[in-house]
Formats: structure tokens, sequence, C-alpha cells
């Protein structure tokens, strides 16, 4: 490691970035470096300007690929080099706005039932009962199961905020049952290693690589077209639960959403909100002749 890359992962662990955001940082700075052959302290202002527009126009990545490359060039030259470059605040790109893909009780549980293997069908069994992020399923550690208060405790989540989330009844029992095939002591989905054998000894969480693809399958052999991922089960968990009536500031503490404006997406894309509204202009359009 050199020591400008070490400069620059103890500025961001002196700034509480998560390992995550690490990781994505330092990779991202690497594909600079790497791309023009050369130290990225090195580079100039219009170099680091081409680069930016090499991403947009040439390598065609979506929004979020550009504003994660820009924040973390933007992180090592302002934080770590501490130049304060203006090409940094002039191009980041559009925000969009976009309604997520929500799948019906029945896809989510069809999709899931043709998981073959159990710890994958679990894990995902628990990302569509909770509402949580891929990874804080797969990383799940068993002493963040509170069965007595029938609630998990997510803990370092996104922006690194712990919080609580509901543990449906039925759900409780899959979990005991996936946990006594391999005892772990710590993680409730552990690396498998080259053979299950390993589970109970395993010091890391299974991948999530695996599961991804696993669901990506599944969803094909159940004939749902819909360009659904994993993360689409956390979207329709919050979507259903707020069509049933569920307060929407309670879903926003559930989900961990620092901002009450990004749950209320949730509003707009359940039946019964789009019943009422059909509804109010039949009313009101009903002396049109």
């Amino acid at each position: 490691m050199t020591p400008l890359r070490r400069r620059m992962i103890a500025d961001m662990q002196l700034r509480g970035l998560s390992e995550r955001t690490q990781d994505t940082y330092t990779r991202a700075v690497r594909q600079l470096a790497e791309h023009y052959g050369v130290s990225p302290d090195q580079l100039t202002e219009e170099e680091l300007r081409q680069y930016l527009l090499f991403l947009h126009t040439e390598r065609h990545l979506s929004r979020a690929s550009c504003t994660i490359a820009l924040c973390a060039v933007k992180f090592f030259y302002e934080q770590t080099l501490q130049r304060q470059w203006a090409i940094l605040d002039l191009v980041r790109p559009a925000r969009q706005t976009k309604l997520p893909v929500v799948l019906s009780p029945d896809e989510v549980w069809q999709i899931i039932g043709l998981i073959r293997l159990p710890h994958y069908r679990v894990c995902l069994s628990l990302i569509a009962s909770c509402g949580l992020r891929l990874l804080e399923s797969v990383r799940l550690r068993v002493s963040q199961i509170a069965s007595a208060r029938m609630q998990l405790h997510i803990q370092s989540g996104k922006g690194n905020k712990d919080r609580y989330v509901p543990l449906p009844p039925r759900l409780l029992p899959l979990l005991r049952t996936h946990w006594c095939t391999h005892r772990n002591p710590v993680w409730l989905f552990p690396s498998h290693g080259s053979s299950g054998a390993q589970r109970a000894t395993a010091t890391v969480p299974m991948d999530a690589s695996g599961l991804q693809k696993a669901f990506r399958r599944t969803r094909a052999e159940a004939g749902i077209r819909k360009p659904a991922s994993i993360h689409t089960l956390r979207h329709s968990w919050a979507t259903h639960l707020r069509e049933a009536g569920v307060n929407l500031h309670l879903i926003q503490v559930w989900l961990g959403h620092s901002s009450p404006t990004t749950t209320t997406i949730y509003t707009h894309l359940t039946r019964k909100t789009e019943q009422q509204a059909t509804t109010a202009l039949e009313t009101f359009t009903a002396g049109l002749t």
C-alpha cells in the first residue's frame, strides 16, 4: 500500500466513513490513477475534468456511478491533498427521479420459493420480511436478534446508523431452524468456505454475490419480467406496509431513512392510493359529457 493511499484511508477513518465507503472511494481513485498511468497527486485539474467527462461520454456510467466517482476524487483532492479545485463543484450529474420497481406479495414469495439453497432462501426471506438491505441481512449477527422483544437490532447500517426493525413471529422459527444447521456463535449466515462443515467456525459471513445470482436466476424461472433486484424486496416491503395503513413515520424509522421525503415515495406506489385518486377523478369528471 502506498503512503498516499494509506493517508487517504486514515482521512476517511477520521471522518467516520464506513468500511464499504472506504473501499469504494479507494477503488475509484485507483481507477483514476490507472486511467492515466500516474499517481493521482500528479494530475492536473484539466486531466481530472477530462476523466470525469470520459466516465460519462465513453463509459456511459449511470448517474449513481458517476456521483460515487466524483465524491471519491472530491474527498481525495480536497481532504487528503488539500486542493480546492472548482471543477469538483461543477460536474455533479443532474438528479434523476425514478420510481422503484415493486413486486406483489405473490411475486415475492414465488421467487423465494424457487431458491434451491436453504441458506439463500432464509436470507431472502429475512430481507423480504424485515425490509433490510442486502448486506444488513448477509452480515447479521446472532446477537442482533432480540427474540424477547421480537426485534432485529440493525447496527452500523447505511450512514453508520443503528435502528430496530420488527421481527415477524413467523420468521423467528425459520431463523432458529436455520441457525441449528451450523450453530456459528457469531454469524447467522456464515461463510461456507470450501465445504459446508466449516460454517460452524467461519469468521466471516457468506458472500453476497452468490445470493444475487440466485435471485436473478429464480426471477427468470418465475417468469417475472420486472427488472427486480434483491433491493426490490425492500421497496416492496415498504410499499405494502404503507398500503396496509402503517404510519409513514414508522416506516421511515424502520427503513433507517434520515429524511421523510425519501420515504414518501412509497405513498405514490400503493394501489390504494391509485384507487383513491381514480375515484376522486371519476367524481370530479362526473359532469363531463
